[in-house]
């Protein structure tokens, strides 16, 4: 019994801290900044998982809901390179270029939080995420000191979901520790002012 506490002890705090902070894109609060994860490349462009998530964080630059827009990735080798696929697909669908903010070394969900608050001085921010990941999201940036919200993308039920599903509970104690030991990203390096210079573009 104890075994079981302590095994569902981390998905139980990613939802007491976040539950009551995901929403959609037409209840989300209005931030200046939303991040975008990552969720793989498929022949070079966004994966249909992370295609939803762009297509979300679209909506919420065109209602007004959001100014800039932070897309954080893996660039780690030359030939796969998250980020600038996710910035052509939002460019794409309407957001303009210089509303767009990439970070290459949003490795894992922790490395894109505090990335997002140590080097891009984002305080607070809607995240956008599917439904299974959002909760975890949510959870560590508030405990990378970032005020968040986060809108779950709704998925089809395939294999897919239903492995990240099964990943989320697995990443809930990784995520637990993360937030308890707070261990620097795998690349830090130094302050960008990308979202300042796009937010002043933007009027703010």
């Amino acid at each position: 019994m104890l075994g079981c506490v302590l095994a569902l002890a981390p998905a139980t705090w990613m939802h007491a801290v976040a539950d009551s902070r995901v929403r959609t894109t037409a209840d989300a609060p209005a931030q200046d900044v939303a991040v975008v994860f990552g969720a793989g490349l498929w022949r070079g462009g966004p994966s249909p998982y992370l295609a939803h998530r762009l297509d979300a964080a679209a909506e919420l630059y065109r209602t007004g809901k959001v100014k800039v827009v932070v897309v954080t990735g893996d660039n780690s080798r030359v030939e796969y390179d998250e980020p600038d696929a996710m910035r052509t697909y939002l460019v794409r669908h309407g957001v303009p270029d210089d509303r767009v903010v990439s970070d290459y070394a949003g490795f894992d969900t922790w490395d894109s939080c505090v990335r997002a608050k140590k080097i891009f001085g984002v305080d607070r921010a809607v995240l956008v995420s599917q439904g299974f990941h959002i909760r975890r999201a949510i959870a560590l940036c508030r405990s990378a000191g970032i005020d968040a919200y986060g809108v779950g993308v709704d998925a089809k039920r395939d294999a897919t979901w239903y492995y990240g599903g099964v990943r989320e509970i697995l990443a809930a104690g990784k995520a637990a520790l993360d937030a308890t030991i707070e261990p620097d990203p795998r690349f830090l390096g130094r302050q960008e002012p990308g979202v300042d210079d796009a937010l002043a573009l933007a009027g703010q």
